[in-house]
């Protein structure tokens, strides 16, 4: 294998996406977060109100 292959093969973008710790972090934090703020913003709309 000479340099021009090693250059040539470019290497997939769902494994970059994977290979970024930080992207990771970020979407850990921040799916759990929205899905939270959604069921909580769901509960509250969903209460009766009192007359």
């Amino acid at each position: 294998m000479n340099e021009n292959d090693q250059e040539e093969e470019k290497i997939p973008i769902m494994q970059q996406l994977i290979d970024n710790p930080f992207l990771l972090l970020f979407i850990g934090i921040a799916i759990p977060t929205v899905t939270y703020i959604i069921w909580g913003i769901v509960e509250i709309v969903s209460i009766p109100i009192a007359n």
